[in-house]
């Protein structure tokens, strides 16, 4: 006879497994434990107060993360164990009528106050949520994600008592405007039914976080993780839009404490790869849906044409031989990069020589960020004082970058030096055409998003090119570091089936 779990509803955050044989539930433990990703990297792992595992079953308590339900009946079937739901795990609410669907009634505007309708991926996309309840959605930069949240927002609000609220999470202040202003645009045709500056409160450092009567909240994580466990029992869909960049420990502590939440959506532009980072994320959310993809869209005409230029930067026979024999670890090979005179030369003038508005990503603000930004501006003064430049890091305010956007948008020819913790995820720019990517990076997520903020079609922007450089220090059989992280970005540009061409360019 098979081995049988059972399967009982905890709270929307947990279930609860039991079993007669104890051996069952080991076997759920080790299968849902996986290595932190760098953990040997980790201070907590070096002073040995951590064994670097992430454990997502608790075999103590006997609780798993909702969301990995699906993952569970996997598990059981690749074993021949048996898997009893109990019923009130997959039946919907009995206490209100069968929820409508609401997309004919929606009266739907875009930036331009001209009505739009969803796409039919993101049709299905807002469909699957609904059905399921919970899920991860994978949508890129560009496909409409905020459209797709809006309209699950309608959806709700138009179906469930008042008394039930809304929290959609996101990782930056700067993103907490722009949702605000989308969900503005959205309803613009039809402020009878929906007035956001009524409907939505913002949450971020300053903001009030008690006695509001808003129904749908707007957050960052950040505020989010702050506040009591009895905040957060009123709400009962939340929304955790680009997902990927919360922290673990911290979204998992948000997620249980939405106790009442049976509607949880997650989005994000793409995952980073690891089983780890989908697993925790399906815990939080559900099972992952993808959406579309960048190609798909720019096959459609519904992103700008991308094209990028890997841009291969080969050292002299000298520099790379005496690079090689400091045997620098990463951060000392990213501290000598970012210092070097041709290299940040080059940045400077490649940015100078583009047409267009041109946005140069960079990683350490005091050490590469601000020393570029000065460079082009001291450049620029001799050559093109008219020319329009931008700096953005972290220390600038929210309101700031919010009035940088806009007037990005209304220019030709503009440069911005920005981080990529600024601009790289979720900022909406219509009016990119060139992007350099100034610091090295082999995160999936990092350099998807960042290709990302040049593809938005504008009237004047029919195409995007995206200049990747990369940095051969190897000398003999070793090879540098952000040279190999070069490399795992093509990989990257091969899996997306990108439009990408490689130049060995000469460097001091």
């Amino acid at each position: 006879m098979n081995s049988v779990i059972e399967v009982l509803a905890k709270s929307h955050a947990h279930i609860f497994l039991e079993t007669d044989d104890s051996g069952i539930l080991q076997e759920v433990h080790e299968h849902f434990t996986f290595f932190a990703p760098g953990y040997k990297f980790m201070p907590a792992f070096k002073n040995k107060l951590w064994d670097g595992k992430i454990r997502l079953f608790n075999l103590r308590s006997r609780l798993l993360p909702r969301g990995l339900l699906y993952a569970l009946s996997e598990f059981c079937k690749s074993r021949d164990y048996r898997l009893n739901i109990a019923s009130s795990i997959l039946e919907p609410r009995s206490d209100i009528e069968p929820p409508k669907d609401i997309l004919d009634q929606l009266v739907l505007s875009g930036a331009d106050g001209n009505a739009i309708e969803l796409r039919d991926y993101q049709t299905e996309a807002y469909r699957f949520a609904i059905a399921n309840r919970r899920g991860v959605l994978v949508s890129p930069t560009g496909s409409g994600k905020s459209l797709i949240i809006y309209a699950l927002i309608r959806w709700f609000i138009d179906n469930f008592p008042e008394a039930e609220k809304v929290i959609v999470i996101v990782p930056t202040t700067s993103l907490v405007e722009q949702m605000y202003k989308d969900f503005g645009d959205y309803s613009r045709l039809e402020p009878h039914k929906f007035n956001h500056e009524v409907a939505v409160h913002r949450i971020y450092s300053g903001k009030e976080k008690v006695n509001i009567s808003a129904r749908i909240i707007v957050t960052t994580w950040q505020s989010a993780i702050t506040m009591p466990a009895a905040w957060f029992k009123d709400f009962g869909l939340v929304i955790g839009d680009e997902a990927h960049l919360f922290k673990a420990q911290s979204l998992t502590k948000i997620m249980d404490n939405l106790v009442n939440a049976e509607y949880r959506i997650g989005t994000t532009g793409t995952l980073d790869g690891t089983q780890v980072h989908r697993l925790i994320l399906e815990g939080c959310f559900g099972p992952v849906y993808q959406v579309t993809t960048t190609k798909k869209l720019i096959e459609a005409d519904t992103l700008a044409q991308l094209k990028i230029q890997v841009l291969v930067l080969k050292y002299n026979d000298a520099t790379r031989k005496e690079v090689t024999s400091l045997k620098l670890k990463y951060p000392d090979e990213i501290a000598w990069i970012t210092n070097n005179e041709p290299r940040n030369r080059l940045i400077t003038n490649l940015a100078i020589d583009q047409q267009g508005n041109t946005l140069v990503l960079y990683n350490l603000v005091e050490k590469h960020g601000i020393p570029l930004y000065d460079r082009l501006k001291k450049k620029l003064l001799s050559t093109d004082p008219g020319r329009q430049l931008f700096f953005v890091s972290g220390s600038v305010k929210t309101d700031e970058r919010e009035r940088i956007r806009e007037i990005i948008e209304k220019e030709t020819n503009a440069i911005i030096v920005a981080s990529l913790g600024t601009f790289s995820v979720g900022i909406n720019i219509k009016n990119l055409h060139n992007i350099i990517f100034a610091s090295p990076s082999k995160s999936q997520i990092r350099v998807l998003q960042s290709i990302g903020r040049g593809l938005r079609k504008a009237s004047n922007n029919q195409g995007t090119m995206v200049y990747d450089i990369a940095d051969d220090l190897s000398w003999k059989k070793r090879r540098n570091f952000t040279l190999d992280h070069g490399i795992e970005r093509i990989s990257i540009y091969n899996k997306e089936g990108f439009d990408y061409t490689t130049h060995l360019v000469d460097i001091l």
